[in-house]
């Protein structure tokens, strides 16, 4: 958890923390998101970074479901281009590997919602690569703007320029 080095170390849901490890919700937010921060959104809604049905049990699904994979994403995206991307696309590119790795991120917007508690990116991009064999790997990433229902897919090369431009702050290297 963001909270310190006493609570546990997987990330657990906030009705969890509430409930079993005699935390607050103002304590909780003084370092995360909380799901007051996300009630009453206008086009907006939880956008996973990591997404759920990109995991093969449970366990792994229900982790993905707390405030620090979430972010403020359009609703037009999370539901259609982006979730196209998560429901098809990535399955199409990971056939035939092996073991598939992915990255991705969020760059920070210059709106904000819950008082200004929590940022709404500007975009999100997702990189992957997975081996097919021992001689074969593959890499593929993608990027869209956080106000349109829209994703670019691109080289990671070409995403590694775009977010070097983006956040400003010398070479992305994925």
């Amino acid at each position: 958890q963001l909270m310190g080095p006493a609570y546990p170390k997987t990330m657990e849901r906030e009705w969890t923390l509430l409930n079993h490890f005699n935390v607050s919700n103002e304590q909780l937010s003084q370092s995360q998101a909380i799901l007051q921060d996300y009630k009453n959104l206008m086009g907006l809604n939880h956008g996973h970074l990591n997404p759920s049905g990109h995991h093969p049990d449970s366990s792994s699904r229900t982790a993905t479901f707390t405030l620090t994979n979430i972010v403020p994403q359009d609703e037009k995206l999370n539901g259609g281009a982006w979730n196209n991307y998560e429901q098809q696309t990535m399955i199409r590119r990971t056939q035939g590997c092996n073991t598939t790795y992915v990255v991705v991120g969020a760059v920070p917007g210059n709106n904000y919602i819950a008082k200004g508690r929590v940022n709404k990116p500007s975009y999100l991009w997702s990189s992957a690569c997975c081996e097919v064999d021992t001689n074969q790997r593959k890499a593929w990433a993608v990027i869209a703007e956080n106000d349109k229902n829209e994703v670019q897919l691109l080289t990671l090369g070409d995403l590694e320029d775009v977010l070097t431009h983006l956040y400003g702050r010398g070479q992305v290297s994925l």
